[in-house]
């Protein structure tokens, strides 16, 4: 509860104080206090959520909290599109995974670590994920490789980016329906302590909700000074896409998946994070191109060779730390570790 009450303070400072710097014409203070307005949001968000799961059962926790710790980054994408920075968009679909299975795994497992010898889940559940990762990923690439053919033109990268969205939300279902349905006994075959929710589902839909709408609202704020924030500081816009919307975004995920690993629930932290990585790209990605098309500012998903090839070095680390059903505080020092790599080279793209 004090951690909720913190976190509701910091919303009710943070958010009038970035309104207050936009009507005031102070673009850079209104993008640093938005971004940090949306950091708690997420956090109510995530709490909310963990409500309702325990509420809903264990078999959709991970699928709760997942969808609900991307509603920041698909309210800050569309926000995005509609203005016509589709390239800091890209940049944010590949930040959101490289922050997911990098920074938000890495962080679960070095803090869970830290506290027990070896963190336990079930290898069969981890790589069902993490191949749902990869296919999305090869979904992602293939418009990507036709761009560079000799016959690519715009209206043809558009419509193969948008019959790769397709297919990809129809995955997404296929996903679901296999996790939740056919196969629950491979995400949960464990017996896991039962837990109690202190939230009713009114009070966690009433919260939803705010959160929700709050989250909008700074995000506005924030999408609307990114432009000459970045000019005044020098950075790149694409850096900024890739690295500082989805640390933004990813609070919610980042600060549930580390605390429940620290409970040594291992399994529902690899949900939320690789979870939350697959819904971004096989649901949140394709949303975005069709929300573009509505637009009128076609998003293709024609990403550039360094985006491409981090979200596979991502996938196959991932895929290979997972494969046995164990893991320690070293294996997710190292994912922290490779996603600082990915970050400094990062900060040079969209530089000249």
């Amino acid at each position: 509860m004090n951690r909720f009450r913190l976190l509701v303070g910091l919303v009710a400072v943070l958010v009038p104080a970035a309104i207050a710097a936009d009507v005031a014409g102070s673009t850079t203070a209104t993008f640093v206090v938005s971004a940090l307005a949306v950091v708690p949001l997420a956090g109510i968000l995530g709490q909310a959520t963990e409500q309702l799961a325990i509420h809903a059962g264990p078999r959709v926790g991970g699928l709760l909290n997942a969808t609900f710790g991307n509603a920041a980054e698909l309210i800050i994408g569309l926000l995005l599109v509609a203005r016509g920075e589709l390239d800091v968009v890209r940049a944010s679909i590949t930040g959101s995974i490289l922050g997911n299975l990098l920074l938000v795994l890495g962080a679960a497992f070095l803090a869970g670590g830290l506290r027990r010898k070896e963190l336990l889940f079930s290898p069969q559940a981890a790589s069902t994920l993490v191949a749902s990762m990869a296919l999305a990923v090869a979904g992602i690439l293939m418009p990507t490789l036709y761009a560079h053919t000799a016959r690519s033109t715009e209206f043809r990268e558009e419509t193969v980016s948008m019959v790769v969205g397709a297919v990809l939300i129809a995955l997404y279902v296929a996903s679901l329906f296999f996790s939740l349905v056919t196969h629950t006994d491979v995400f949960r075959p464990a017996a896991e302590e039962e837990e109690t929710a202190t939230w009713t589902v009114r009070r966690a839909v009433l919260w939803l909700a705010v959160s929700g709408a709050l989250v909008g609202l700074v995000s506005e704020l924030l999408v609307g000074a990114l432009e000459p924030t970045v000019e005044a500081w020098g950075l790149s816009k694409i850096w900024v896409g890739l690295i500082l919307v989805p640390i933004v975004g990813n609070a919610a995920e980042h600060s549930t998946a580390v605390l429940l690993a620290m409970k040594g629930k291992a399994e529902i932290a690899i949900d939320i994070a690789v979870g939350s990585s697959a819904q971004i790209a096989l649901l949140v990605a394709p949303l975005l191109v069709f929300a573009g098309a509505l637009f009128g500012h076609h998003l293709h998903l024609v990403f550039t060779t360094f985006e491409v090839s981090a979200m596979a070095t991502a996938v196959a680390v991932v895929a290979l730390m997972v494969q046995d059903g164990r893991t320690n505080w070293l294996e997710g020092g190292q994912l922290v570790g490779l996603y600082a790599i990915v970050g400094s080279a990062a900060f040079f793209l969209g530089k000249t």
